[in-house]
């Protein structure tokens, strides 16, 4: 079974080192050229991995290109992983590997189709998301579930801790769906279209605080949208804005306080910047 890697994040690099360090191999790893994205939060290399381990690299400018599908003829590749990955593979890209791509959604899905999974699961106070690695197909996050790996959600879970537990929940799929990739013996689950939900992208923007906006939606939008995310903010004036990473509904010394329709929150990890 010929299988290859796609991606410019360390989520995705995370998942090569995990099956290059259980003795698995990949035939290809793709990633994009080094001046593309060279300002994306999170941009990784793969030339020292590839190097080491005797992977062919090779780096393309988009997904789609031409030269893309030729060089995945040529090295008749079956399955070609594309995760941490922006751009959006075409069907025809999708049928080029013998058996198909995989791809990786940060939800249980069919919940919570599209974007923003993580400040998602916080706003919408769920007890549980996950990874779904699925097959993907010519929809958006739809194609037949190969495996799922579940979260759970406390209380006072923030954006940063949900996000390392999603990095780590790709890490154990990959792990635990390899082995029946290189037998061939997985199977594809159809996903349940009555349980479909979709949620919207999300801008910087919409981390604004409002002053008619509960203590409660307060500390739930901060959490949401604390780092890796823009931040949670409160306009100070038409120059300035304050951004809060982390604060409380409870006093804390050393904290500023901000007053909201039912009372004041605490902020205790914050910075001012102009409004640009």
């Amino acid at each position: 079974m010929k299988i290859a890697f796609c991606t410019c994040v360390q989520i995705g690099k995370s998942c090569i080192e995990a099956i290059l360090s259980n003795s698995g191999r990949f035939d290809l790893l793709l990633t994009l050229h080094d001046h593309k994205s060279q300002k994306k939060s999170g941009r990784i290399y793969l030339d020292d991995i590839a190097r080491v381990n005797n992977i062919p690299l090779y780096k393309l400018n988009h997904i789609n290109d031409i030269d893309v599908a030729s060089i995945l003829l040529e090295y008749e590749i079956d399955w070609l992983f594309i995760i941490g990955w922006s751009q959006i593979a075409s069907e025809d890209l999708i049928k080029i590997p013998r058996k198909g791509v995989i791809g990786a959604h940060p939800s249980l899905l069919p919940i919570g189709r599209g974007r923003a999974a993580v400040p998602w699961a916080i706003l919408k106070g769920l007890n549980k998301t996950g990874v779904t690695f699925f097959k993907m197909d010519e929809g958006v996050d739809t194609g037949d579930i190969l495996d799922q790996f579940e979260i759970l959600i406390n209380s006072d879970q923030t954006a940063t801790t949900l996000y390392e537990m999603v990095n780590h929940a790709h890490v154990e799929l990959i792990k635990q769906i390899w082995p029946k990739l290189i037998d061939d013996s997985i199977v594809g689950v159809k996903q349940d279209e009555t349980k479909a939900t979709y949620w919207e992208g999300r801008t910087p923007a919409d981390g604004e605080l409002f002053k008619t906006m509960s203590i409660l939606e307060v500390d739930k939008l901060v959490r949401a949208t604390t780092r890796p995310y823009p931040g949670a903010f409160v306009k100070l004036d038409e120059k300035n804005k304050l951004i809060i990473w982390c604060g409380s509904t409870q006093p804390i010394q050393k904290s500023k306080s901000i007053s909201f329709c039912d009372g004041i929150y605490y902020a205790f990890d914050f910075e001012i910047i102009s409004i640009q």
